[in-house]
Formats: C-alpha cells, structure tokens, sequence
C-alpha cells in the first residue's frame, strides 16, 4: 500500500498517518481498490500504538472527485446483489471512520465532491484550504447520496442538508465552515504547515481519554438524554480508572 503505485498511500510523520487517495490524473476518484485500501490503512494505522490521529487526502490539486466513470458503468450494469455488496463497501468504510478508536481527520484541498465530500464528511473533523469546494451533485445523474444523507444530517442543520442534497451545487470552504460541515480553514500557501500545528495539539492529550470521547459521543447518538447520561456514568467511571486518568491527576496535585 506504501509503494508508489498503488491508488491508496500511507505513511507515517511522528504520531500521525496520513491515508493519501493517489490517483491525482482522475481527480483521487473512487473504484474499488480506493475503498478497500482506505480501510486497509485505517485498520493498520490504528492498530499502531504510537498514532494519535489520522489524516485522509487526496494527492495532487483535489481532494477526491467521487466515484470515476469506470464504476459509475459498473454500477450501471450491475444486478441488485452487486449493487448491494458495492454499496455495502462503501457503508463499511464510512463505520470504520466512526471505530478507529483515534481522530480521523479529512484534509480537503480543491473539491471534495459526492462519494468524496461523503468520504470528508464521515470522518471527525475537516480541515479545508480556503480554495476548496464541497458538493454533493449525485442528483444531476439520478444517484441519491443516500448513506451520505445520514452522515450530513449530524453535521448541518436539516433544512442545510435538504438544501445541498437536492440542487446538487458547490458551496466554498467559507459556506462550509459557517454551516458546520468544515471545522478549520487554513490559507492554501501556509496549508501544510498550519495542519501540522492542528493535528500537533493531539500529542498533548491523552490517547485514551480523546477514544473514550470519541466512542460515547456516537454512541450516544439518538439515546434519550437518560439514557446518554446513563452511557456517560459508566464511561466516566472508566476513564477514571485509566492510566493516563491516574498519572493525571498525580501531576495536578503535584502542582
């Protein structure tokens, strides 16, 4: 998955993995061999204790395009059971993003557009250029975003979601920002740099306890608020019980 072929790359900058879409020549698309090397490299780099965060790209001027014509055919001609398992795919993909026990953080240069602003928007947070775009255009062809459409409802407001959904337009890193699907924007000439310092913040905290977050915050979606306290008493009594929990507190008493 490493070497330089391959549609899906993963390396490795101290604490972080970067997962890059590398097909820069169609626009980071998606096919098959994208969907499973991106879980591929979820599941390694999570397994690795010395991560902290993870980073989905694209190489090259755009993030990821959505689906390329290849299998936008393939799906054309496929049976009902080869559509299933093809969409099936893609639904594991957007799960494993919510089950990596570390943030996964979706760095968008240029567009990110249908199944690719799905893929931006299922992970934890987004972190955009100021020159990139967003859209979900599967309208204009007759597909529905369907999967995606849960993912969005979380993030925006519903009527916001509606809106995107169905006109099928682009909107700006600055619209994104202001509805909530974008949670930083950095200027394309400082990107790089700027990321680094963002994701940097993970190193100071404690591992468990931002897994722990992570975990009870989608788990708790669609609880009652009994119940999601219920869930938030025995995490918290778990967190507590940490080692990171136990040296922490050490070294504020200390203090």
């Amino acid at each position: 998955m490493s070497n330089e072929t391959s549609s899906v790359l993963l390396t490795f900058d101290g604490s972080v993995a970067f997962i890059t879409l590398n097909r820069p020549e169609k626009r980071n698309a998606l096919n098959d061999a994208v969907v499973s090397g991106v879980k591929n490299a979820l599941l390694e780099s999570s397994a690795i204790e010395a991560v902290r965060v993870v980073v989905i790209t694209g190489a090259g001027q755009d993030f990821c395009s959505g689906a390329d014509l290849e299998a936008l055919l393939k799906i054309a001609d496929a049976s009902v059971s080869e559509n299933v398992d093809d969409a099936r795919s893609l639904m594991e993909l957007f799960e494993l993003i919510r089950h990596v026990p570390v943030p996964v953080v979706a760095a968008v240069k240029g567009r990110a557009l249908a199944g690719g602003c799905g893929l931006a928007s299922a992970c934890d947070l987004i972190v955009a250029a100021n020159s990139a775009r967003f859209g979900y255009p599967e309208v204009k062809i007759g597909f529905v975003p369907a999967m995606v459409l849960s993912i969005l409802k979380r993030n925006v407001s519903e009527k916001r979601a509606f809106e995107l959904l169905t006109r099928g337009g682009e909107i700006s890193a600055d619209e994104a920002k202001e509805i909530g699907l974008v949670n930083q924007i950095f200027d394309m000439e400082s990107f790089d740099n700027d990321l680094k310092v963002y994701l940097s913040a993970f190193d100071k905290l404690s591992k468990s306890a931002v897994a722990l977050t992570k975990t009870l915050l989608y788990q708790t979606d669609g609880m009652s608020f009994s119940a999601a306290l219920e869930t938030g008493v025995d995490v918290n009594v778990i967190a507590r019980m940490t080692e990171d929990c136990r040296n922490g507190i050490a070294r504020f008493t200390k203090k």
